[in-house]
């Protein structure tokens, strides 16, 4: 008999590990990373492919927690690409 997976064990939040963000239980995946691939129009089949340490599952629990944490996880984001940016031009200015 197969046994009943409850899934709020397959995201995990740990102060010090992927600077405390979100993430996949037993992995370094952040809910986060999982946004952006999907945001930027691959489907969970694809993420799996390119990220074969996970299963559906697992990404469509982050796809969840995503989406009931949309407008933080988003702001999160913004705010990553913002960093990103930033430091690109001080580089480049060098």
């Amino acid at each position: 008999m197969q046994t009943i997976v409850d899934i709020s064990t397959l995201i995990t939040q740990t102060h010090g590990i992927c600077g405390g963000r979100p993430r996949i239980a037993g992995t370094r995946t952040t809910v986060q990373t999982i946004a952006v691939d999907f945001n930027a129009g691959m489907k969970p089949e694809e993420i799996i492919q390119q990220r074969p340490h996970l299963d559906l599952a697992k990404v469509y629990a982050a796809l969840a927690y995503y989406y009931s944490n949309k407008e933080l996880i988003d702001l999160e984001i913004t705010n990553y690409y913002q960093d990103f940016a930033h430091l690109e031009a001080s580089y480049a200015n060098r």
